[in-house]
């Protein structure tokens, strides 16, 4: 089985030749592009590797006790490529989340079409700087949608389990196809909200939960390394059991620290997510909790860019107050122990499942 670090150095690896490889394509059509290069390196140097690590144990869940089978060497290769894959996919529907959420900084750093506009501006270019940062993110979340795919098809094409490739292919298709709907039904919410049901909101929050983040974030990595493995459809599904829960507490962790996150830690604006107007399942119970004033206030604040830190102060403690806070906790420990339970299944091996406890322990603790 590849520990954290060893699958983080292949990882790291297998994107620094690919990277570099086309840096030299761009390099062959105009150095102009050599910026885009750059930061596709840069932006792809960093963050927590998530879902390459389950992807990994996802492969070990399903081949740990069969490590020594004759295709093994091209096996790893292609889990280290659809590893690198989910990176790079990661890495573009970043660039685009930004893009659509108007957010200035991703990981304590500007977010790529803010990059692009300070370079507009820096070269007296004509125009508006604005739009060509937007359009510029465009293109660039675009091209790394495109080489997340270059990167799974050559890992793919070394394995002798035709069977395996189509399966794994398959469930990396149903993933973009997922996500990306699940970010439009993130935007609908956010404009749509008022003309819903009150009843209907927080199930409506949760279904962007589970298609935005949950399956992408942790389902599909994991299905993703078992199909690599050729796993049994027990074993698959052993892993969804277990991924799907876990995703849900990973995401609600993560909306938690959308609103109450250390900026120094989080790279992110304190309340971030109030002022871009998240309509989150916290904030789906926050609103059930609240009296009709109180709602009012949370509903009229609520994805107002310009909030001042005392308005995101007050935000913050109306949530906290009503038990809103508390109650997302309660469901983060219930989601994680139901995902542990899947664990128990026979069909998975057990060094693996040990390693997914652990990290599961790991993604919905975390602090960023």
């Amino acid at each position: 089985m590849v520990p954290a670090p060893r699958l983080a150095d292949a990882v790291n690896e297998r994107l620094e030749e690919f990277l570099a490889d086309r840096a030299s394509i761009l390099r062959s059509i105009s150095d102009d592009l050599d910026p885009l290069a750059g930061f596709s390196k840069a932006f792809l140097s960093g963050g927590k590797r998530f879902r390459a690590r389950f992807c990994s144990l996802g492969f070990d869940a399903v081949r740990g006790s069969r490590r020594e089978a004759p295709d093994a060497g091209a096996e790893r290769y292609a889990v280290v490529s659809a590893s690198a894959a989910l990176e790079v996919f990661h890495a573009a529907a970043l660039v685009h989340d930004d893009l659509i959420d108007n957010s200035d900084t991703r990981r304590g750093a500007p977010s790529a079409h803010r990059v692009f506009e300070g370079r507009h501006v820096e070269g007296g270019w004509t125009g508006s700087a604005e739009e060509y940062g937007r359009a510029t993110a465009i293109l660039l979340g675009d091209l790394l949608l495109g080489w997340s795919d270059e990167l799974l098809d050559e890992g793919l094409a070394g394995l002798r389990d035709r069977g395996a490739s189509r399966a794994t292919r398959l469930e990396f298709n149903r993933m973009r196809t997922e996500v990306t709907m699940g970010q439009y039904l993130d935007i609908l919410e956010e404009r749509a909200w008022l003309t819903r049901p009150e009843e209907d909101q927080r199930a409506r929050a949760e279904r962007v939960v589970v298609y935005k983040s949950a399956k992408y974030s942790i389902e599909s990595p994991l299905a993703i390394g078992a199909a690599i493995a050729g796993g049994s459809g027990r074993q698959v599904e052993a892993l969804r059991e277990f991924g799907l829960p876990l995703g849900i507490a990973f995401q609600l962790r993560d909306d938690l620290l959308g609103v109450y996150g250390d900026p120094a830690v989080t790279g992110k604006p304190a309340g971030d997510d109030l002022r871009e107007g998240k309509r989150t399942v916290l904030v789906a119970i926050a609103r059930a909790r609240l009296s009709s004033g109180q709602r009012r206030l949370l509903d009229e604040l609520l994805g107002d860019p310009g909030l001042d830190a005392d308005q995101v102060r007050v935000l913050q403690r109306t949530i906290r107050e009503c038990g809103a806070v508390d109650e997302v906790e309660a469901v983060i420990e219930a989601e994680t122990d139901r995902a542990l339970a899947a664990l128990e299944s026979r069909d998975l091996d057990r060094e693996a499942a040990r390693d997914l406890a652990d990290l599961a322990r790991a993604v919905t603790r975390r602090e960023r």
